[in-house]
């Protein structure tokens, strides 16, 4: 019986190897292929950079690359003072007119004027007065007047003492005053900064009127008013605060367009 026992204990260690030969692969299979490393003249190369240099050429083995990054702030200081103000630049060229903008919002209806004259674009007439002595005291002084007897539409201004033309036209204008005893009179009638006309009198003993008138070409904007003009001699024109002595007038006769 012990024969038989170990005769099967043979045949069972027999047929395991057996089917251990079978299920395991060869210790040749799985032996390396030889690969070439060098020859004759190069150097040896690693296994290792061999392997390496063998996946880096593979897109399945690539090494990705790396950026590196800098976090700026954490590099950033702090702020600094304010410096001077610099000197302005030069003056660039003009650039090409822009587009045309869009049409603004329509305003609010505004409040009505005064109402107007039928006439005012043909009629022009003034009348005033002066009820105080007047002395030049410069070589050139400006003449004004403090009485308004016609102011026809107010184009006469009292406080500058010019006539100021609104309608362009003819007009006719005189220059009435009175000396003074032992003075000499010397006034311009003047258009604009021109003087057109003069009234003069000879120092005398007895005071008189004197008077001059002329016709002017006006256009509009244009401005009639009257001077004293002083020379060696002293110059005045006579008047009482109870009357008037000096007078200025003046009309338009023909308007430019009618």
């Amino acid at each position: 019986k012990m024969s038989a026992v170990f005769l099967l204990l043979l045949v069972s260690i027999g047929n395991v190897g057996a089917v251990l030969e079978k299920g395991l692969p060869r210790r040749e299979a799985r032996r390396l292929s030889c690969v070439r490393c060098c020859g004759p003249s190069e150097q040896p190369v690693s296994i290792v950079s061999s392997r390496y240099t063998r996946m880096s050429s593979d897109p399945a083995y690539s090494v990705p690359k790396v950026q590196p990054t800098i976090d700026i702030t954490i590099l950033k200081g702090e702020k600094g003072e304010m410096g001077e103000k610099g000197y302005p630049g030069a003056v660039g060229k003009e650039g090409e007119r822009g587009l045309r903008g869009f049409n603004g919002r329509k305003g609010q209806k505004g409040q009505p004027g005064p109402q107007g004259h039928s006439c005012k674009q043909l009629y022009a007439a003034f009348s005033v007065g002066r009820k105080k002595t007047l002395h030049s005291s410069d070589y050139f002084q400006h003449v004004t007047f403090d009485t308004e007897f016609v102011n026809l539409y107010k184009h006469f201004n009292m406080f500058s003492g010019k006539f100021f033309c609104y309608v362009a036209g003819i007009y006719y204008f005189s220059l009435n005053v009175h000396t003074w005893n032992f003075k000499e009179t010397y006034l311009h009638l003047m258009k604009n900064e021109k003087e057109v006309a003069i009234l003069y009198a000879q120092p005398s003993d007895r005071s008189i009127m004197q008077s001059q008138s002329l016709m002017l070409d006006l256009q509009e904007g244009e401005e009639v008013w009257v001077r004293m003009f002083k020379r060696e001699r002293e110059n005045a024109i006579y008047s009482e605060e109870s009357d008037v002595y000096i007078i200025f007038n003046g009309h338009l006769i023909k308007p430019a367009v009618e």
